[in-house]
């Protein structure tokens, strides 16, 4: 039987347990193989990792073992354990794309240095590009990194860049391998006629969801103004402070623990009376009463704080559905 603890493990701890098993060496080669934001996180949950028991470890290894024997057997049913795999651990979207660049056979060298490099250097190494080559490589990029990225370039491009990812239809392999090479030339595949899975409105919403407020209310209403259909299209796609009304109990639960009492307090003051029963709902009693009593005692709150409380939370929530803690609902999804 699973261990109890390692039940309540997400995937990138149970995937750290497994690592930290194998040694340096095996462990390194098995990080070679995954992308800058899943050495991250698994590098991150290794340094957390506390009390495991010798029965955790054992039952992580049994379960994966079982996982490996079930689902594949010397290369037989691969690629669907592969994508199991991949979507449990990365959510449908996220998967679907590596899957999509594995498939194609491409390298991609110089455009997965990108995500190891800090975000001011990747604006700079692109600013001068055609705002369709910036468009295509944020497209490329994980939406947090793309966000940062965008703030540091020229505010009156902004808004052309996300239009342009969301209008983006696919990227032909010829066309991507050359930027790929393009990018690896200034560091220093084959074509199989498909198109590779980038862009679109989710795509432009996943960025625009951790920019800041001022920066996203300006973006959106020059999107909006030029095309008012592919304004409302990305909008219906941003995940807001009150789609936390739509979470399961359990994954508010774990949520409220993650989030620092004061970020809370001052994110409450803006939300509406709905969300804040759910919150009370969600917590014990005692915490729920103390809470009510601070947002009665607390005097006004400048709306720039508020709304960046409120980013942070959701900033939160969309790191523990990137882990698999908490499963989030709610406007389109454009957050998995």
């Amino acid at each position: 039987m699973k261990d109890k603890a390692d039940a309540t493990r997400s995937g990138t701890e149970r995937a750290a347990i497994l690592l930290l098993t194998l040694g340096e060496q095996e462990a390194a080669q098995v990080l070679k193989h995954m992308g800058a934001k899943e050495v991250q996180r698994i590098g991150a949950a290794m340094a957390k990792l506390t009390n495991v028991s010798r029965e955790e470890v054992q039952g992580v290894i049994t379960n994966f073992t079982s996982s490996v024997e079930s689902e594949t057997s010397v290369g037989v049913g691969t690629d669907e354990f592969l994508r199991r795999v991949l979507v449990d651990a990365l959510g449908q979207d996220k998967a679907a794309s590596i899957i999509d660049r594995i498939n194609i056979g491409r390298s991609t060298k110089g455009l997965e240095a990108l995500k190891w490099m800090d975000a001011r250097a990747v604006a700079e190494l692109i600013r001068l590009e055609h705002p369709q080559i910036i468009a295509i490589v944020l497209a490329y990029l994980d939406a947090d990194q793309s966000a940062e990225v965008l703030t540091y370039l020229p505010p009156g491009m902004r808004s052309d860049i996300i239009v342009r990812i969301a209008t983006l239809d696919g990227v032909q392999p010829s066309a991507l391998n050359e930027l790929d090479d393009i990018m690896e030339k200034q560091f220093a595949g084959k074509s199989t006629g498909k198109t590779s899975v980038m862009g679109g409105a989710k795509a432009a919403a996943n960025i625009i969801n951790l920019l800041e407020t001022s920066q996203e209310s300006m973006i959106m209403e020059q999107i909006t103004r030029s095309d008012q259909a592919l304004g409302a299209r990305i909008q219906d796609l941003i995940f807001v402070f009150d789609n936390l009304n739509e979470l399961d109990d359990r994954s508010m639960q774990e949520l409220m623990r993650q989030v620092p009492s004061d970020k809370l307090l001052i994110a409450l003051k803006g939300a509406d009376d709905n969300l804040k029963e759910k919150v009370f709902k969600n917590m014990s009693q005692r915490a729920s009463e103390m809470l009510k009593d601070d947002l009665e005692a607390r005097g006004p709150v400048r709306i720039s704080e508020v709304e960046a409380a409120q980013k942070e939370i959701l900033q939160m929530a969309r790191k523990l559905a990137d882990e698999g803690t908490i499963q989030l609902a709610g406007k389109g999804e454009a957050y998995v």
